[in-house]
């Protein structure tokens, strides 16, 4: 039910969505479409993967993915003595959809600037 709502909120802000049920899955998605540009993904998973596991094997096949972790409860995984790990985004549930669409956006956006300006610097 959980991930039907994601699916169905980035759907209605215009995002072409995969769906995994599970880590594996979602692995075996991401190195099979390498159009990818985001992994949204919550900190606990069904499956015995964490989202935290998920994150850096995805990263490890697609070094560019951005990562946003969403999650109803601080988890050790991603959160130690109150802060968040260096560069992990996290959107805390229950969260909005305006609050999902800007982390969203952001995240995609900064991956694009970085990426022109590597393009520019190589020109």
């Amino acid at each position: 039910m959980v991930r039907e709502f994601a699916e169905a909120q980035l759907r209605s802000l215009g995002y072409r969505v995969l769906v995994a049920e599970n880590g594996p899955r979602a692995l075996e998605l991401i190195q099979k479409h390498e159009e990818i540009d985001l992994l949204f993904t919550d900190v606990v998973m069904p499956g015995g993967m964490s989202g935290r596991d998920l994150a850096e094997q995805a990263t490890k096949i697609r070094p560019h993915l951005k990562v946003l972790y969403t999650s109803g409860y601080t988890e050790n995984a991603i959160v130690h003595h109150g802060r968040l790990d260096p560069d992990v985004q996290l959107l805390s549930k229950p969260y909005r959809r305006i609050d999902l669409a800007k982390r969203l956006r952001g995240l995609l956006d900064a991956g694009n600037s970085r990426r022109q300006s590597r393009q520019d610097n190589q020109q």
